[in-house]
């Protein structure tokens, strides 16, 4: 049986126990929910959550546990050239679960038998021909171990799907009748039920926070390895990029971090005036129809895909600073420079900063606008100095998530800002920043021993660090001042 008819099953007789367990627990009070320690709905869950639970529980562990057992078991049957080494074994076990595969595909599609497979063994290896009928190509001739291991594979495979399916069954069915067992008037069905709740709630959470760490520990030790073939001094000190596949090359970072903080610092100056003024606008100025038609017309710039943000810097205002102000100023004679993707960057961020600060704003007490105006102050008085500061926590966040996403855009860099790792305060230049320089270092044919590809887990790890830096700021920041409105 199939994980999709194990799954099936388990939704039936879940659906099931809910409803007995519940017609049980009302029926031992002659109908009388009164009389039942929770509601009748929690017995109903309860019951379900008994077959769920432990079924789905032994499913995972199931699914996690046997391809590792059964490939043990499949390794140590195999004669000693095809395991010399941990890469040689894994490319094995690779032909071997391709192989077990073709043949189950072969016969299903009803190209060979059951019968035959088993004679494979004995008979001919050159099974390509045999299995290129059922739509089942083979890059290279099955060796006849490989082709051992792949029936022994496919036999314990079986076996295990069938073991699968039973236990599973087993539980779900035990599950049940313990689930509609408990539901009697004292039993607390309520309480467990939201036990359960809460575990899943820490179970999503455990989920989010071992997803952080398994990130972080991914380019941590990607990034010991390449500081064990590139010097870290080079890297954090040295003025040039210029990544050499064949040798002598130059990985310093400082370039690309300038080229990211300053095309960040652009888009921030963009960004920040103009969203919060528009969400001041519209939490304190604007009527309410204007309200209605203005805040939803700024939304839909952050529907837009980055890459047409991309080709409206390529194609508009790259070329519109380039003739307006970097050739007559005479600084420059690209449409591709840092100004242009700043300020698509920060057309891109404004209705975050804008949408998040009005309702920040919108959440100020209006006892705090009343008792400003009461005392004597202007609306813009009553604006600048008591709501503002109120609502500055929430800002520097709204401030904090667009500069995040600032950093890590790539689109708009590619095709506003070109691809030149350089230092220099002119705007109108042509630079890059590290996202787009970890996509190039990663893109095509990689070679993961070699420094040039495991830079760009040195500067995926710079970046985390960086924005973890700005957060902490931003907590300062929030701390300093929210003590003085508490």
């Amino acid at each position: 049986m199939s994980v999709l008819m194990i799954l099936a099953a388990v939704a039936v007789l879940a659906i099931a126990a809910f409803f007995l367990a519940r017609q049980r627990s009302l029926a031992s009070t002659q109908g009388n929910p009164r009389l039942l320690h929770s509601l009748p709905g929690y017995y109903g869950w309860y019951g379900a959550i008994s077959v769920l639970v432990p079924a789905l529980a032994a499913l995972i562990l199931w699914l996690i546990v046997q391809p590792m057992v059964i490939e043990a078991r499949i390794s140590a049957t195999l004669p000693a050239e095809f395991v010399t080494d941990a890469t040689k074994a894994q490319l094995t076990m690779a032909d071997v679960r391709r192989v077990a595969g073709g043949l189950d595909t072969a016969i299903a599609s009803g190209a060979i038998s059951e019968t035959d497979v088993q004679a494979l063994a004995t008979g001919s290896t050159d099974i390509r021909a045999l299995l290129a009928g059922s739509g089942v190509a083979l890059a290279s001739e099955v060796s006849p171990a490989v082709l051992i291991a792949a029936q022994d594979y496919r036999t314990q495979s079986h076996w295990g799907a069938a073991g699968r399916t039973a236990l599973i069954l087993v539980l779900s069915v035990l599950g049940l009748f313990w689930g509609v067992k408990r539901a009697e008037p004292d039993f607390r069905a309520r309480n467990q039920v939201e036990r359960v709740i809460l575990a899943l709630l820490i179970a999503a959470s455990s989920i989010a926070i071992l997803t952080t760490v398994g990130i972080v520990w991914s380019m941590v030790s990607e990034t010991f390895d390449f500081f064990s073939k590139y010097p870290f001094q080079d890297f954090f000190f040295s003025l040039k990029w210029s990544p050499n596949f064949r040798g002598g090359s130059d990985l310093g970072i400082i370039p690309l971090i300038w080229g990211t903080l300053y095309i960040t610092l652009i888009s921030m100056l963009v960004a920040v005036p103009i969203g919060l003024f528009a969400a001041i606008y519209l939490a304190e100025y604007a009527s309410r129809p204007v309200r209605n038609w203005v805040k939803p017309l700024i939304e839909i710039i952050a529907g837009i895909p980055t890459v047409v943000f991309g080709i409206f810097a390529l194609v508009t205002v790259g070329p519109a600073l380039r003739d307006w102000f970097a050739q007559p100023l005479g600084l420059g004679n690209s449409g591709s420079s840092v100004m242009t993707a700043g300020i698509v960057i920060g057309i891109l961020n404004i209705p975050f900063i804008s949408s998040l600060s009005d309702d920040i704003i919108n959440s100020v007490p209006q006892s705090l606008r009343d008792g400003s105006l009461g005392l004597g102050a202007t609306k813009s008085e009553t604006v600048r100095q008591v709501i503002l500061p109120a609502a500055l926590p929430g800002i520097v966040g709204a401030i904090l998530m667009a500069a995040s996403r600032a950093i890590g855009e790539t689109m708009i860099v590619v095709m506003g800002a070109g691809a030149a790792a350089k230092l220099s305060l002119n705007p109108f230049e042509a630079m890059t920043t590290m996202t787009v320089k970890i996509v190039g270092q990663l893109t095509g044919d990689t070679d993961f021993a070699a420094p040039e590809t495991l830079v760009a887990f040195a500067l995926g790890m710079t970046l985390f660090v960086i924005t973890l830096g700005l957060n902490i700021f931003a907590l300062w920041i929030v701390r300093k001042y929210r003590e003085q409105y508490e």
